[in-house]
Formats: C-alpha cells, structure tokens, sequence
C-alpha cells in the first residue's frame, strides 16, 4: 500500500483541489462526459464525488489531532461541510446555462455521500500507511 502524507495540510490542499474540480464540472456544459442512459444515474455520481470528497475532508480532519481523534465530530462536521458544498453547489449550477440547479435529490446523494465516505475512511484510516 503506497504511503500518504501525515501532514494536514496536504489533506487540505487536496479537499481545495476537490471543490476546485467540482466547481469547473459544475460551470458548464459537458457534452464529452456521457452518463450512462440509466434513470437517476446523476445520483450515483453525485454520491461517488461526494464520497471522495468526504474520505479526503475525514483525513484532513484524523490528521489535526491523530493521537486522539474524535470520530464523532470528525463524522458529524465532515456531513455538514459536504451537505454545505452540495448546496453550494446546487445553487451556483442554477446560474449556469444549460444546467439545471437546486435539486434536492442531488442534494442528497451529496450529503448521503459524505456521510458514507467519513464511515468508510474512519473504518479503514487504520490500515494506511503514514509517512514519517
């Protein structure tokens, strides 16, 4: 297993980098990224991107105090911070041309996402391993 960094910091260059990313593929149109023809499959996206983002905010968060890391903060504020982003989100594809905005479904899947993805870093930070 390839090591990851101990430092906060890089955690959170990487969740700015993740809302980055968000942000452009929420800025437009992108005819070249084809969703399967499957009803709700946005969901499944919305999910699977919110779920990296939430692993990636998790980590930040184990890393500012590893010795004694208080999961259910860590859980609870990295919900808040994806239900947040996902609004945040929402909200601005509502201004962008040919984009639709403000579904509450999409929403969801964000906030489920991020829940998920904060259980699954919790269960499994204990088997990475950290650089020195």
């Amino acid at each position: 297993m390839p090591r990851v960094s101990r430092r906060p910091l890089f955690w959170l260059t990487t969740v700015l980098v993740w809302f980055g990313v968000l942000w452009v593929l929420s800025s437009g149109v992108h005819p070249e990224v084809a969703m399967p023809p499957i009803y709700g499959f946005d969901k499944v996206a919305h999910f699977g991107y919110f779920f990296g983002g939430a692993g990636l905010f998790a980590a930040f968060l184990f890393r500012m105090d590893p010795v004694s890391p208080r999961w259910r903060r860590i859980v609870a504020l990295t919900v808040v911070m994806m239900g947040l982003v996902g609004w945040i989100d929402e909200y601005h594809q509502g201004f962008v041309p040919g984009r639709t905005g403000n579904d509450p479904f999409d929403w969801l899947a964000d906030v489920i996402g991020g829940f998920c993805g904060a259980l699954v870093f919790k269960a499994f930070h204990g088997r990475l391993k950290w650089d020195s």
